[in-house]
C-alpha cells in the first residue's frame, strides 16, 4: 500500500473557494468553515468527515483502509 496523504484540498460547495489543509490523523473532522463565505460545511450522508465529502483526498483512515470500507471512523472521535 502507497504512503498515507495528510494534506486535502477543500473545495467550498457554496462559493467554490479551495483551501489545501492538513488533515488530522487521529480523528474525523466533522465541521469546516470556509474562510472566504463562512458556510459550515458537515460531511455528506454516508461520509464520515468533511474531506471525505468535499477534499481532493479522502481522509486518512479511508485512505489506510480502501475504498470498500467507508466507515473510518463515524462513530469515533471528531474533531469540531
Amino acid at each position: 500500500m502507497s504512503d498515507v496523504i495528510l494534506e486535502s484540498t477543500l473545495t467550498c460547495p457554496q462559493c467554490g473557494h479551495a483551501k489545501t489543509e492538513t488533515m488530522p490523523t487521529d480523528a474525523c473532522q466533522w465541521f469546516y468553515e470556509c474562510e472566504q463565505c463562512h458556510t459550515v460545511l458537515k460531511p455528506k450522508p454516508g461520509d464520515c468527515c468533511v474531506y471525505c465529502s468535499y477534499g481532493s483526498v479522502p481522509c486518512p483512515p479511508i485512505q489506510q483502509r480502501g475504498e470498500e470500507d467507508q466507515h473510518c471512523c463515524a462513530s469515533e472521535t471528531r474533531v469540531e
